[in-house]
């Protein structure tokens, strides 16, 4: 996932940020405590992290310095924990990713149209599970064919000629999962 800054990211990295700065400029903790008032112990203990630093101290840093205030402190970002939903059609099929990166797992909602129910039977690396949530689905694996209802689940290794389509007259959401071959679920339980 990519890891966007929270508020105390944001507060450890301006320890570091002071000191190359100030490293940057050329400035000794000395000649920097003559232009801000700011004792050495203090400036030292700033840029190791050993202080928290606070406005009061950070202002006339930065001025002394001559560098931007966003330069030494970036605002914390708060991560959204939505997944962006782009879909995508295929045939009819209507493809909504739900997990934010291409990392395995991969999770879909899947909508496989009415008409969608001719079998074309395929085969490719991987491990799939598919979970009912309207509808009725048709499922061809190898030589079984079989419909789920809502609340039904399925797990196969896609190497086995394998279809799934509507069964009925309307349309059938799925969710799927996708792994790597040999990923399979793993339930863990506790013992009595």
């Amino acid at each position: 996932m990519n890891e966007q800054p929270t508020v105390d990211a944001a507060i450890e990295q301006i320890a570091p940020r002071l000191r190359k700065a100030r490293e940057k400029k050329g400035v000794s903790l000395a000649e920097l405590s003559r232009g801000t008032g700011i004792s050495t112990s203090t400036l030292s203990r700033l840029e190791s992290g050993q202080r928290k630093p606070s406005l009061e101290l950070l202002l006339p840093i930065t001025a002394a310095l001559g560098v931007p205030f966003d330069e030494i402190v970036s605002a914390p970002r708060i991560v959204d924990p939505r997944v962006p939903q782009q879909p995508t059609e295929s045939g009819g099929r209507v493809l909504i990713p739900l997990s934010r990166h291409q990392s395995e797992p991969r999770a879909y909602k899947m909508t496989i149209p009415a008409h969608d129910e001719e079998p074309h039977l395929r085969t490719h690396a991987g491990y799939e599970w598919l979970y009912v949530l309207r509808g009725r689905l048709r499922v061809r694996l190898g030589d079984h064919d079989f419909v789920m209802g809502a609340g039904e689940a399925a797990e196969f290794d896609c190497q086995i000629p394998h279809w799934f389509g509507a069964a009925g007259r309307g349309s059938v959401e799925v969710l799927s999962l996708f792994g790597k071959q040999g990923e399979r679920i793993h339930l863990r339980t506790t013992r009595r």
